[in-house]
């Protein structure tokens, strides 16, 4: 995932540029520090004020270089308009979010009026082409049918190979289709440039390795440079967990 980014910054901005980026919502924290460690200047926007706070916490830690590259903004990213003026970034990133968004379409068009000309606007989205994939894998029938029969709310995946998904209907998150996001992110003044599939084998190869004290796999390498190949490539792009989608401002 930070590959594909860093693919796809390289490709649309002269090198060593030093790029305005908005991130909504914060996560782990790791891919606004990734940016402005970079060189970059980057707000996070995050509703959540524990995670602010938490993040505020981790970001007095770093060098005062990184410190004055990097702010963190307490809010929610259907509001952007309040907190920002329009055309204000040259990148704004929104991963994992739209998931839990009731309304995805106000909250998109929000994000692209923040893009300068030119701008990137890098999603990551659940893929709704595929969510009776690893229900099925998983020997889940009832979810698999679930899923084949278009339901809006399905399990959510793991953001990470050591986080344990939660069971039950307050798991449940959006998926949207590739055909859908397309025809969205043209609609705002964002069109599709690049998407990749994320999560095409690494969800099935962690299965059995959520436990706390479990061990990565002995062939963790090539695992991921097969996930990272299978990203990029038809088909295998089109069933993975998540899709990377990748809109730039007209």
């Amino acid at each position: 995932m930070a590959r594909q980014l860093q693919e796809q910054l390289a490709a649309r901005f002269p090198v060593g540029k030093r790029l305005r980026v908005l991130d909504v919502g914060l996560g782990q924290g790791m891919r606004a520090l990734r940016l402005a460690r970079a060189g970059h200047w980057v707000t996070v926007l995050e509703r959540d004020r524990t995670r602010v706070l938490q993040a505020r916490r981790a970001l007095a830690a770093e060098p005062k270089g990184i410190r004055a590259r990097m702010r963190i903004v307490e809010g929610d990213g259907r509001d952007t308009g309040v907190h920002f003026p329009p055309g204000g970034f040259d990148v704004v990133l929104c991963h994992g979010v739209l998931m839990h968004a009731e309304e995805p379409d106000p909250l998109l068009a929000g994000l692209a009026r923040m893009l300068a000309p030119g701008g990137l606007l890098s999603l990551l989205v659940r893929n709704g082409d595929a969510s009776a994939l690893r229900p099925g894998l998983r020997g889940d029938w009832a979810a698999a049918l679930s899923a084949l029969g278009a339901t809006a709310r399905l399990p959510r995946p793991r953001t990470s190979p050591d986080e344990k998904v939660p069971a039950g209907p307050e798991a449940g998150a959006r998926a949207d289709r590739l055909a859908d996001m397309t025809a969205t992110l043209a609609g705002i003044g964002a069109p599709l440039r690049a998407w990749y599939g994320v999560r095409v084998f690494t969800d099935t190869a962690f299965a059995d390795t959520a436990a706390d004290d479990a061990e990565p796999p002995d062939d963790l390498e090539m695992l991921l440079a097969a996930e990272e190949q299978a990203g990029r490539t038809d088909p295998y792009r089109a069933v993975a967990a998540l899709l990377h989608l990748c809109g730039v401002r007209g």
